[in-house]
């Protein structure tokens, strides 16, 4: 078994919680030859059954490997975020319906929905997917830095730009709206965590909280790195440093 595999499991049992049952799929699907060799490109698929005092849950996710080594697949940030102009607003009511945002999360958190857009780095998108599913009030078009929306084949910044929809969440005061929590335990599922792997001040992945632990961690799913019930930190991530950063929102889902 993989490295990182038992890299996962050591990080479960280090919170307390039990691995179970492991079972993976290792496919290779492209092969690409070089002067200096070959690469062997493969798909790895893992379902990890594990158990949280008298709960179980299973963990799912699809990682990539090329040769020998195993990477996830990185948001590369090239669009600019803006902050919301709070001399500019007007209020408006909005609702969100958390079991709604969860039930999309886990119905496509392995696949697409050919309804919305597909990029190649997802993990906004899909997020932003959720949020809508849930009744997030969509506002802005067609100004691409302004507000949070999908319309017609465009989209703002926001919608699928990880770094984007962290300072929209911060600042918006229409439409889909949050508040800013200092502790993961404070999210409850279809709330927002953002990460900035490196802590070099520019968010590259957003994630959707699903379900919590007993200890009222949270767990999350999300895409790029397609994954499921996958616990909030990520520190069993390829991607992961010891400076990581993380934004933990709570969706407003009342009316004001």
């Amino acid at each position: 078994m993989t490295d990182w595999l038992w890299r996962k499991i050591a990080c479960w049992e280090n919170r307390g919680a039990s691995p179970q049952r492991l079972t993976y799929e290792h496919v290779p699907y492209l092969r690409v030859r070089r002067e200096e060799g070959e690469d062997i490109f493969s798909s790895i698929s893992f379902e990890l059954l594990v158990k949280d005092g008298r709960e179980m849950f299973l963990e799912e996710g699809r990682f990539f490997q090329r040769n020998e080594e195993m990477y996830e697949k990185r948001a590369f940030l090239h669009d600019p975020a803006s902050r919301e102009n709070s001399s500019s607003y007007r209020p408006q009511r909005a609702t969100y319906n958390r079991r709604q945002a969860v039930r999309y999360a886990e119905r496509w958190w392995d696949g697409r929905n050919p309804a919305y857009p597909e990029f190649q780095n997802d993990c906004t998108n899909f997020i932003s997917q959720c949020l809508r599913a849930g009744g997030g009030e969509m506002w802005g078009s067609p100004d691409r830095s302004r507000g949070w929306w999908l319309q017609e084949g465009n989209w703002s910044y926001s919608w699928s730009t990880a770094h984007a929809l962290r300072w929209y969440l911060s600042g918006a005061r229409q439409g889909l709206r949050a508040k800013e929590v200092e502790t993961p335990e404070q999210l409850r599922p279809g709330d927002v965590i953002c990460y900035d792997f490196t802590g070099d001040g520019r968010f590259d992945h957003t994630t959707i909280v699903v379900r919590k632990m007993n200890n009222g961690m949270p767990l999350v799913n999300a895409h790029t790195t397609n994954s499921r019930h996958r616990y909030w930190s990520y520190e069993d991530s390829a991607a992961y440093t010891g400076t990581i950063q993380y934004k933990f929102f709570q969706i407003i889902d009342w009316e004001m």
